[in-house]
């Protein structure tokens, strides 16, 4: 059992992590602008502290995250640029204000842009129109290389809210995506490589439920997570849609 602070414990994947967090035992602090959105079925089980992070000077919100084993920030979006770039920010040095030895491990949150496409050197991130709305997490991803603590980052494709698929029927890799990239398009350029980026995606729409797992699961110091960007797809043969998955042979994969 670990004591936990959640960050955006109300969002779609952070009511996710509160719910598998209490039912595996765990100690949860949440952090939330508006503690009326906790579950009522939560709230005598969490530590409840209200506030809003962009707000906050980095030495106030360490006071809050100081004690806790690890620490799961769900809170941000991508598509919010510099706003959540300097969320994003402020709780890392909010970490690192910490004595080293009291500094929680640490999940933050990316995409599969973020991970390496095979062996070719580069990412989803780097590729036209992909760059421009997700480039956020190639900037956090840089912080946190700069840091010194113990993070790790998942980076899922599209989260959707349907019932988990298992994390041991999971594609789970660290750093590359977790899917089969063709040979013959590692080496085009960016604008004729980008449709077939494009049609990997479905593979790792993945279930809030199975990201918020995947965390939970690696919540020991220096755990294979550590230190990697974490990519997550869905079984071999299935695909996701944003409103609905479903099996499919493996050769539409």
């Amino acid at each position: 059992m670990s004591r936990l602070i959640i960050f955006g414990a109300t969002g779609s994947l952070g009511s996710h992590v509160l719910r598998l967090a209490l039912a595996a035992g765990h100690e949860v602090t949440v952090f939330v602008r508006t503690p009326s959105r906790v579950p009522l079925e939560a709230q005598p089980q969490v530590s409840v502290h209200e506030g809003d992070l962009s707000t906050l000077a980095p030495l106030d919100v360490a006071e809050f995250i100081a004690g806790h084993d690890a620490l799961v920030n769900c809170a941000g979006l991508v598509t919010e640029g510099q706003t959540f770039v300097d969320l994003f920010d402020r709780l890392v040095t909010a970490v690192e204000s910490l004595p080293t030895a009291g500094q929680p491990i640490c999940w933050f949150l990316a995409g599969v842009a973020l991970l390496d496409i095979g062996t070719s050197g580069r990412r989803g991130v780097e590729l036209p129109r992909v760059r421009s709305t997700y480039w956020p997490h190639r900037v956090n991803f840089e912080r946190l290389s700069r840091s010194g603590l113990d993070w790790r980052l998942p980076c899922p494709g599209p989260m959707v809210e349907k019932p988990a698929v298992g994390l041991s029927r999971m594609r789970i890799t660290l750093d590359t995506l977790p899917v089969e990239v063709p040979a013959f398009t590692r080496g085009l350029p960016g604008p004729l490589f980008l449709p077939f980026f494009a049609s990997l995606i479905p593979q790792m729409i993945v279930p809030y439920a199975d990201a918020a797992a995947l965390m939970l699961a690696n919540l020991n110091r220096g755990d294979t997570a550590a230190g990697h960007r974490v990519g997550i797809a869905l079984p071999l043969g299935m695909r996701g849609r944003k409103s609905q998955w479903a099996a499919k042979p493996r050769s539409a994969a």
